[in-house]
């Protein structure tokens, strides 16, 4: 095995697990001691929105890779998550030197002691930008432009319930090194993400999705994001087969499905599986066709996760 050192976000990566895993991998290559061989990889293809953002920057996305191990390197760092699941797939076979996220811990545990910045903050890469400042490491334009991209993701341009207080101040210095105008360049972004009518229904529900556990039940929890919803809706049946299909294949119990509308931070939530009762008690609404209205929710962190939870444990 080599010294090299994977650097990742989760699977199927947004612009936040790919930004902030990109500037944390040159933050420990660049540190004045203790400077690490990193590598940024990635655990699939990135969407149209990270395109844009790496676009922008001038950069090229992380390769993929499936196994660390098979790549010759047998230490990881995670950012922008830390359950098993949602990881490499040879996680539980590897030495994890560090975890940079800002998500519930969960399904986590290593044999040896390592290094772990979890912060109840907007983004990821709003903790990496922090460790920037710490270590006294210059941030190249691009990079600042990847943090930012990150954290305007994460947030929907700081709009989000899970932005946190300081994640204004992050934005505001990340926009001013990145040399862009945080709105116009946000909203930019966002739209980018927006153009649904080309994918097909399998990689709608897979464009980000995470598997989550709750109380021993299996769960997909995807979104999408939108400017109008009612045209997703058009494409119920679809969308339907297409998660029944996945819950089959996966051996899932329930799968998830929030469609988020970005401009009025509005979602709608089809469910399909064993426990609709207690999706409909986590959320205080009645399924109809299988899916409701969920008006002011956009973080599925945040607004969606800890109600399921909390329904699957009652």
């Amino acid at each position: 095995m080599s010294d090299k050192i994977f650097v990742f976000g989760h699977q199927n990566p947004d612009t936040d697990a790919i930004g902030s895993s990109m500037s944390y991998a040159y933050l420990r290559k660049n540190v004045a001691f203790g400077a690490l061989n990193t590598e940024v990889v990635a655990l699939g293809e990135v969407n149209e929105e990270t395109a844009f953002a790496l676009k922008t920057f001038g950069l090229e996305a992380p390769r993929v890779v499936k196994s660390a191990k098979e790549e010759g390197v047998d230490t990881v760092i995670l950012t922008d998550h830390n359950e098993f699941q949602q990881s490499i797939s040879d996680i539980e076979e590897v030495t994890i030197f560090g975890v940079v996220d800002h998500h519930r811990v969960d399904n986590f545990h290593t044999a040896v002691p390592l290094f772990m910045d979890v912060q109840p903050v907007g983004s990821a890469s709003s903790i990496v930008y922090r460790q920037y400042l710490a270590n006294g490491v210059e941030i190249p334009t691009a990079i600042a432009g990847m943090m930012l991209s990150g954290l305007i993701s994460d947030t929907l341009l700081l709009k989000s319930p899970t932005t946190h207080p300081t994640d204004f101040k992050v934005a505001e210095d990340l926009a001013k090194i990145a040399g862009v105008d945080l709105e116009e360049y946000g909203l930019a972004m966002l739209k980018a993400g927006t153009n649904l009518s080309t994918k097909t229904a399998e990689e709608l529900i897979d464009i980000d999705a995470k598997t989550f556990e709750f109380s021993g039940s299996k769960a997909r929890i995807a979104q999408v994001n939108t400017v109008d919803i009612p045209e997703v809706l058009e494409r119920l049946t679809e969308i339907k087969s297409a998660m029944t299909a996945y819950m089959t294949a996966g051996g899932f119990d329930d799968f998830i499905f929030m469609i988020t509308d970005i401009v009025n931070s509005n979602s709608e939530i089809i469910e399909l599986g064993s426990h609709p009762e207690k999706v409909e008690k986590a959320f205080n609404f009645s399924l109809k066709d299988d899916h409701a209205f969920l008006a002011g929710a956009v973080s599925r962190k945040k607004q969606v996760v800890p109600q399921l939870t909390e329904s699957f444990e009652a």
